[in-house]
């Protein structure tokens, strides 16, 4: 078996918690991970396939907190959540929720308040109006859409807070993939958007938490709009 070596530092070093990436990994390699975990402590896993945890003995999948749809799972106890404005996840189809859930579970693991909006993409943009003022309240704003990825630049045309980015790989023909959601979101017109890799919903709530825990390392004031951020 592979050997490992745990990043239990990270959190001290740049405030993110150490994550496992499930993908490529075998059930005993995983297996022997969780098992190596200290005791009270807390750990994500990503991309973790059912076939997967169902190989695992079934001491460590009782342990666990697994949800199938965003294929994350989560051993121990989040992070307390944080006296912090909710970050805005939003998905502009149903088709795109598995990829903004691996991004609302990476920030609630983290401690990290978010609110969710489902299906409010560009092909009904009144759907997107009705919650627009909600998301202006929010600190970052993560979008996850596919095919054109037009709500991203739609979003950062519409809310002063940085926004983040997740292209999928929802979509027909020329947009499977993920390539032209990658490529509309990297040529979006709306100036200072960030853009992460293709269906990466962990990469994305980590943006949004490096920019969330510098907010509540200096008590920045808020983008117009957004609600007072508490240093916890």
């Amino acid at each position: 078996m592979a050997e490992f070596k745990l990043d239990l530092a990270r959190q001290e070093r740049i405030g993110l918690d150490e994550a496992i990436f499930c993908a490529g990994k075998t059930a005993d390699q995983i297996a022997a991970i969780l098992d190596s975990f200290p005791a009270g402590g807390g750990l994500l896993l990503t991309r973790l396939d059912g076939a997967k945890f169902e190989a695992l003995p079934a001491r460590l999948r009782s342990a666990l907190d697994y949800e199938p749809l965003s294929r994350t799972a989560i051993l121990g106890t989040p992070r307390p959540a944080r006296a912090l404005a909710p970050v805005a996840v939003v998905m502009a189809g149903t088709s795109d929720v598995p990829m903004g859930r691996e991004a609302c579970r990476t920030l609630m693991f983290n401690g990290q308040p978010h609110t969710a909006f489902t299906d409010i993409g560009v092909a009904g943009l009144w759907r997107l109006l009705d919650r627009i003022e909600e998301i202006r309240r929010a600190p970052v704003v993560i979008v996850a859409a596919g095919m054109d990825a037009a709500l991203v630049s739609v979003m950062g045309g519409l809310v002063g807070a940085p926004v983040v980015a997740l292209p999928t790989s929802v979509g027909y023909g020329v947009a499977e993939g993920g390539m032209p959601a990658l490529h509309s979101a990297l040529a979006s017109c709306a100036p200072g958007v960030a853009v992460v890799n293709i269906d990466n919903g962990y990469g994305a709530a980590c943006a949004a938490l490096r920019i969330c825990n510098l907010l509540a390392r200096r008590d920045v004031a808020p983008p117009a709009g957004a609600s007072h951020f508490v240093t916890p």
